[in-house]
């Protein structure tokens, strides 16, 4: 099943999606917003599928989907705490400032609760005080839990997760370092997130969904050029199970909790750190990371970050390369004063 938000007040409104992306229905007389889906989950998802059923045979009263008047699946949610479920990627993090991984980041998931007041669309644009701060995309796989009680096993943690979507972790490199040398986290560093249009039931995935992990590419497009092409499935050492399971190590996770697998980051197929798509690579899931090769390599990054008019796509196929979960596509703009009320 494929479920989206269309942009109504604060907290969206629930339509259902067709498989192929190009039909939806509405579904506000089963939920309203997908919070209200999600709080009420087993009561609402066989009437929410028995809908998108009967959609997907061109029945019912459907109207043409159209992402670019969606919200975030989720506009706004109670939690948002984001991993980093890729040690390849914490590892040229560390390589590159000639720091060693603790062997406890190899059995410990890293995570920090972000800010999740005022997500973004899939195409709204980044807002951005300044090119000095530093502006990164992170493209990253999500999934969406529904009540969690606190202390669970990584084996039923699993069966938690209701949803699965894309998130573009919008990131200001040039603020973070400074806020975690307080050693309190970071506010500063991390601008609004923008999801994908649509969020999907994990049985959507078929074979592709398996040990909690999503074994598909995940496609970044950076200034409209192949820029990463990495499989979310692959090096990712802890998998959303274990993701949930840590978050609700010492608290209940409320419906609606989203939970996310911090960069995708594939090793190069020789072991060693990624290369570019132009070089017959995987490529990227942030401009952080081909900097950090950089600094590995030539002992400084030679990329820069984005600009104000740069713009990122990120996309998920099936293989048979169909569209999963819509495309995140989005500009960066600089952040206007909204003008005084007369």
């Amino acid at each position: 099943m494929k479920l989206a938000s269309l942009k109504h007040g604060r907290d969206g409104h629930l339509v259902i999606v067709s498989r192929d992306l190009e039909t939806a229905v509405d579904a506000g007389d089963i939920a309203e917003t997908m919070q209200d889906a999600l709080d009420n989950w087993e009561t609402v998802e066989p009437l929410l599928q028995a809908r998108y059923d009967r959609l997907n045979t061109g029945k019912g009263d459907f109207f043409t989907f159209v992402p670019e008047v969606c919200a975030a699946p989720l506009p706004r949610a109670y939690q948002w705490l984001d991993g980093s479920a890729y040690i390849n990627h914490v590892e040229l993090v560390r390589k590159a400032r000639n720091a060693e991984v603790p062997e406890s980041f190899y059995v410990d998931p890293l995570m920090y609760q972000g800010a999740s007041d005022t997500f973004i669309g899939p195409m709204d644009p980044i807002i951005a005080v300044s090119e000095d701060h530093g502006i990164d995309f992170e493209a990253e796989v999500v999934v969406i839990t529904d009540d969690v009680p606190m202390n669970v096993s990584q084996a039923k943690a699993k069966d938690h997760i209701k949803l699965i979507m894309l998130v573009d972790d919008v990131s200001l490199r040039g603020l973070i370092p400074n806020e975690l040398r307080k050693g309190f986290g970071f506010v500063h560093g991390k601008a609004s997130s923008a999801f994908s249009p649509v969020a999907v039931t994990p049985d959507e995935l078929g074979k592709s969904w398996r040990g909690s992990k999503v074994h598909l590419p995940l496609l970044v497009e950076y200034n409209e050029k192949p820029f990463g092409k990495t499989n979310a499935g692959k090096d990712m050492t802890f998998n959303f199970a274990k993701l949930v399971a840590h978050g609700a190590a010492t608290r209940e996770l409320c419906a609606g909790t989203i939970i996310g697998s911090g960069t995708v980051s594939n090793q190069d197929k020789d072991g060693g750190a990624g290369r570019k798509v132009e070089d017959g690579g995987l490529g990227y899931s942030c401009i952080a990371e081909i900097r950090m090769i950089e600094t590995i390599k030539d002992g400084k990054p030679s990329t820069s970050f984005m600009k104000f008019g740069d713009r990122v796509s990120i996309e998920m196929n099936d293989k048979e390369g169909n569209s999963v979960f819509g495309k995140i596509d989005h500009f960066v703009e600089k952040y206007k004063k909204p003008k005084a009320k007369k």
